[in-house]
């Protein structure tokens, strides 16, 4: 039988880390994502002693810190390990003045320097599509990873962003199932930024809930059902409605429970 946990990033707040695990603990998640980055409560200078601060503080709340995204050098690592965080996400990027074969080569290189800090240390690096000029379709993930192995970096896969870039989700599945570590829930659509009579279009996402973007949450709950998925599953709260953040992000994790449920 398969185990879902449901975590949230937890990047849109920037509250103390007590206030923060006391607000996410309402919403009734198993966990969080928390950002390791600058102008949040835990940030790279001081990770060694507030990451640890935060699981216990989290834990009290009956929440699991199961990932963070920050950075991924030996001394972050080892801070996962000691505090028991399992996974370090990264978003990867083609340079502008890279090709393709160039910035996987550079990217393969970066992992394999953090290969020891990893493997000593028991930490996953989890790499998640991205739309742009990211590593931004499940295809790109299997080739980036193909070399490693998936205790060490494993693929993050992102249905809304899988969804901008047009793959069908039980393909993009079936494509980086071997190597898959966690899964993110968010949704998103193509909108137009400037009128019909403009000489070329120009298109942005708009970041929706979880029923009205891109991505069928049904179908990538289907899916991943159907494989009996045990593991996380992550709802990244990005929404353009920024004003009905609490909201929105609690009718998503109660859409996605009702489809994981079933």
């Amino acid at each position: 039988m398969s185990t879902i946990l449901f975590t949230v990033f937890t990047k849109p707040y920037r509250s103390e880390i007590p206030d923060l695990a006391r607000h996410i603990a309402g919403f009734g998640f198993d966990g969080v994502e928390l950002p390791v980055r600058p102008g949040y409560p835990v940030r790279p200078e001081n990770a060694e002693t507030e990451l640890p601060r935060a699981v216990k503080t989290f834990a009290d709340f009956g929440l699991r810190i199961e990932s963070i995204a920050g950075p991924t050098d030996e001394r972050t690592i080892a801070t996962c390990g000691a505090a028991g965080v399992p996974v370090i996400r990264i978003c990867v990027s083609i340079r502008p003045d890279e090709t393709y074969d160039e910035g996987v080569a550079r990217l393969r290189r970066e992992f394999d320097d953090a290969l020891p800090h990893l493997e000593r240390y028991g930490v996953t690096l989890g790499i998640q599509n991205h739309y742009g000029r990211d590593i931004c379709h499940a295809m790109g993930l299997r080739h980036l990873l193909e070399p490693y192995d998936p205790t060490l970096v494993a693929a993050v896969w992102d249905a809304a962003h899988n969804a901008l870039q047009g793959e069908e989700p039980e393909l993009a599945l079936d494509i980086v199932w071997p190597r898959l570590r966690m899964v993110n829930l968010k949704n998103a659509f193509w909108q137009r930024t400037n009128g019909p009579e403009a000489e070329v279009a120009r298109w942005r996402p708009y970041w929706t809930s979880g029923r009205h973007g891109l991505a069928s949450w049904p179908r990538v709950a289907a899916s991943l059902r159907s494989r009996e998925y045990s593991g996380v599953v992550c709802l990244t709260a990005e929404y353009d409605d920024g004003d009905r953040l609490d909201t929105l992000l609690a009718e998503d994790i109660a859409f996605a429970r009702s489809l994981f449920h079933r």
